[in-house]
C-alpha cells in the first residue's frame, strides 16, 4: 500500500495540465485555469484527464445573424463588404481551414513528448468558385468568362508550402513515463538430495511489487528509476531467516555520445512543429485570400449579369418599338405586312435571349448564397430570396502603378506562400540534424547504482533429526531481523550498495542505410530550393502578366465605352431617317443588334476589369489589406463591421 501511495503522489507530480488545442475552432474560449494544487484533489482530478478522449465540440452550421439582418421582403441586399464579412463568418472552406492551427498545437504537444510529427494539412479548399460562365446575345454580343479564382475547379489545392519526411535518430520519450507492477509466485522444487535443504520439496510463496519512472531528455540521455521489493517465505528449516522482505532502490543513465547525441538532435521535431503553427497560420491566411478574391468575383460575376438583363431588356423594349411602329404603318398601308415578320422574328429572338440571360443571373445568385452559407441553400428562405448587389462596377479614373520591381518585391514580402516555401525548406534543414547523427557511430555509457536491502524473522521451522528442545533454534543475524522498515533503512542508508559503469560500441559496416537516408534528404533539399526558385521565377510572371491585364482590361473598357455611345448614335440616325423614309428596317435592326453588342461588351468590359483588379491583389498578396479585413476577425469568424444600411 505504500507504494501505491506513492505512485499516485509521483504521477500527480510529473503530469502537465489540460491541452488547449481541444476547443472549438470557431469560437476558442480562455482555458479553465488550474486553481488546485498538483499535489490536490482538484489537481489529481485534472491530471486524470489526460487518459480521457478529448472532446472536440461539434462543428458549428448555423449562419451568422447578418445573413437575416440584410433579407427584406424575399430580397437580400448585398453590398461587396457586406458579401465578404458574410465569407468570412459563414463560409465553409475557411471554417475548415479554421481547424489547422489546432492540429499545428496537436502536433507540438506530441513532439515535445518524444513522438514523430505525423504532418499538417497545407491544402487549400477551392470549393467557394463560379462556374465557367459566357454572356452570349444574338446578332454577335461578345461573350466573356466569369470564373473564381479557382479558374472553375473545385476541391483542394496545393498552399505550396509544407513537406516534411522523418528521417534520422529516434528521439527519446520526453514524457514522464510511470511503471508499477506486482508479482506472485508459489514454486515447489522437489530436491533429490535433502541433507542439505532438510527437506524432500521446497516451497516458496513470493510476492513482488515493484514502481518506478523513467524519462528521456533531449541531451541524449535516458534516466530510470525503479524500487523492487519482494516477501518471501519457504519451507527450509535451514534458513536463518524466514519469511523475510527483500528490497532494493536503481538508478540507470543512459548517455548517447555520438549517434543521437546533442539538443540539435533531439529537439529537431519540436523546432519543426513550431514551425508547423507558422505554416497553419499561414495556410489560412492564404485560404482567406483565395477564398475572398472568388468571393468578390463571384460578386462582380453577379453585378456583371445583372446589368446584362438589363441590356436584353433594353433590347427587347426596341425590338417591340419597332414592331408596334411597323403594325401601325401596316395599318396605315405606308409599309409592307412582311416587315411585321421582321420585327416579330427580332422580337422572338431577344425574348430569348432575355431568358438566358435571367436563368444565368439566377445560377449565379444560387452560387453565390451557397458560398455565404454554411447550409447552402438547404433554407426554403434563403433558396426563394433574390439577391440585389447594392454596388456597383465602376472604373477609377486611373490606376496607381508602381515600378514592376516593386510590386514583384511587395508580392515576395507578403505573399504566404513565399514564407510557407521558406519555413518548408527550413524545417527540411532541421530535419537534417538527426540524418548527420545517424551516419555516426553508436556510442552508449551507461552508470548504474543500486541499493539493497534485506530484513526478516527468525526461522521458525525446526530441522530434522535434531532434539525438539533446540532443532528450531536458528542462528540469525541480529542486524538483518526486523520488518519492512528494515529494508528501507539499509536502502537509503546505504549499507549494500553496487555500482557499475560501462559503455557500448556499434559501428555499422558500409553504414549504407545511413548514407542513403542523408544523401535522399539533401537531395530533397535541393529539390525544394530549386522550387523555391522556380516559385519566385513565377512570381515575377504573375505580377507582370497581372499588371498587363489591368491595363489591356481598362483599354478595352475604353474602347467598348466609345463603340457603345457610337451605337447609340447610329441608332439614333438610324430611327430618324427610318421615321422619314430614307432607311430600311433591315438597317433599323442591325443599328439596334449593334447596340446590344456593345452595350453587353462594355459589361464584359467592366467585368473583366474588376477581375484583373483582384488578381493582381492577389498576385501581390494584397487583397486582405485592399478589402479592410482583419485575420483576427477572419480567425474568430465574427467582423465587428456591421451590415450595411439597406436602400
Amino acid at each position: 500500500m505504500t507504494q501505491i501511495i506513492l505512485l499516485v503522489f509521483l504521477a500527480c507530480a510529473v503530469t502537465g495540465g489540460q491541452p488547449g488545442w481541444a476547443q472549438s475552432p470557431s469560437a476558442v474560449p480562455s482555458p479553465v485555469p488550474n486553481s488546485g494544487s498538483r499535489w490536490s484533489f482538484e489537481g489529481l482530478r485534472q491530471r486524470l484527464q489526460h487518459y480521457k478522449v478529448q472532446e472536440i465540440p461539434p462543428i458549428n452550421l448555423r449562419n451568422s445573424t447578418r445573413l437575416e439582418s440584410l433579407l427584406r421582403a424575399g430580397r437580400i441586399y448585398l453590398s461587396l463588404q457586406d458579401a465578404i464579412a458574410l465569407a468570412l463568418e459563414n463560409n465553409l472552406d475557411i471554417e475548415i481551414q479554421r481547424y489547422g492551427p489546432r492540429l499545428a498545437e496537436a502536433e507540438l504537444m506530441r513532439a515535445q513528448a518524444g513522438g514523430f510529427i505525423r504532418g499538417i494539412p497545407t491544402s487549400l479548399n477551392t470549393n467557394t468558385t463560379a462556374v465557367a460562365s459566357s454572356v452570349t446575345g444574338g446578332g454577335g454580343l461578345g461573350t466573356f468568362q466569369a470564373r473564381g479564382g479557382g479558374g472553375g475547379d473545385t476541391g483542394t489545392t496545393s498552399a505550396g508550402g509544407f513537406v516534411f519526411t522523418q528521417s534520422g535518430t529516434a528521439i527519446p520519450q520526453l514524457d514522464p513515463v510511470v511503471f508499477v507492477g506486482y508479482g506472485y509466485n508459489h514454486r515447489s522444487s522437489i530436491n533429490a538430495n535433502s541433507f542439505a535443504t532438510g527437506v524432500p520439496a521446497t516451497v516458496i510463496n513470493n510476492q513482488s511489487p515493484f514502481f518506478g519512472i523513467q524519462k528521456g531528455f533531449l541531451t541524449g540521455t535516458n534516466v530510470s528509476l525503479d524500487f523492487n521489493t519482494s516477501h518471501v517465505r519457504t519451507n527450509i528449516p535451514r534458513a536463518e531467516i524466514n519469511p523475510f522482505f527483500t528490497g532494493n532502490l536503481g538508478l540507470t543513465i543512459t548517455q548517447n555520445l555520438l549517434r543521437g547525441f546533442g539538443r540539435a538532435v533531439n529537439n529537431r521535431f519540436i523546432r519543426i512543429a513550431k514551425n508547423e503553427m507558422t505554416v497553419a497560420d499561414l495556410v489560412f491566411k492564404q485560404q482567406v485570400i483565395v477564398t475572398v478574391s472568388n468571393i468578390i468575383n463571384i460578386y462582380w460575376d453577379l453585378v456583371s449579369f445583372s446589368e446584362d438583363v438589363k441590356v436584353r431588356k433594353q433590347a427587347l423594349a426596341l425590338a417591340e418599338k419597332l414592331l408596334s411602329d411597323n403594325k401601325k404603318q401596316v395599318e396605315i398601308g405606308t409599309l409592307a405586312p412582311i416587315e411585321i415578320v421582321r420585327a416579330e422574328a427580332e422580337v422572338a429572338r431577344n425574348q430569348q435571349d432575355l431568358t438566358v440571360a435571367e436563368t444565368r443571373l439566377l445560377q449565379q445568385e444560387t452560387i453565390l448564397k451557397n458560398a455565404l452559407s454554411r447550409t447552402g441553400v438547404s433554407s426554403p428562405l434563403l433558396a426563394d430570396a433574390r439577391i440585389v448587389p447594392t454596388d456597383s462596377l465602376r472604373i477609377p479614373d486611373q490606376d496607381e502603378i508602381r515600378p514592376i520591381q516593386d510590386l514583384v518585391n511587395t508580392a515576395l514580402q507578403t505573399r504566404p506562400d513565399v514564407e510557407q516555401t521558406r519555413l518548408s525548406i527550413e524545417s527540411t534543414k532541421i530535419g537534417l540534424e538527426g540524418s548527420k547523427s545517424q551516419l555516426l557511430p553508436q556510442l552508449d555509457l551507461t552508470l548504474s547504482t543500486r541499493h539493497n536491502g534485506l530484513a526478516g524473522a527468525v526461522n521458525t521451522i525446526p530441522i530434522p533429526g535434531l532434539p525438539p528442545e533446540f532443532g528450531f533454534v536458528q542462528q540469525a543475524n541480529p542486524y538483518f531481523l526486523g520488518g519492512y522498515g528494515s529494508v528501507l533503512r539499509q536502502i537509503f542508508a546505504r549499507n549494500f550498495p553496487d555500482y557499475s559503469i560501462g559503455f557500448q560500441l556499434s559501428i555499422p559496416i558500409n553504414n549504407r542505410q545511413a548514407r542513403a537516408d542523408m544523401a535522399n534528404d539533401l537531395l530533397r533539399l535541393r529539390q525544394q530550393e530549386l522550387r523555391q526558385q522556380a516559385q519566385i521565377n513565377q512570381i515575377r510572371v504573375d505580377v507582370q502578366n497581372a499588371l498587363i491585364a489591368l491595363q489591356q482590361a481598362r483599354a478595352s473598357y475604353q474602347a467598348a465605352n466609345k463603340s457603345r455611345i457610337f451605337a447609340e448614335q447610329t441608332l439614333d440616325a438610324e430611327q430618324k431617317k427610318y421615321a422619314l423614309g430614307a432607311s430600311t428596317i433591315f438597317f433599323v435592326i442591325q443599328a439596334q443588334r449593334d447596340l446590344a453588342v456593345a452595350q453587353g461588351a462594355e459589361v464584359a468590359a467592366l467585368a473583366s476589369y474588376a477581375r484583373a483588379r483582384v488578381a493582381l491583389d492577389q498576385a501581390l498578396g494584397a487583397t486582405l489589406e485592399v478589402n479592410h479585413i482583419s485575420i483576427e476577425e477572419a480567425r474568430k469568424g465574427q467582423v465587428s463591421r456591421p451590415p450595411s444600411p439597406l436602400p
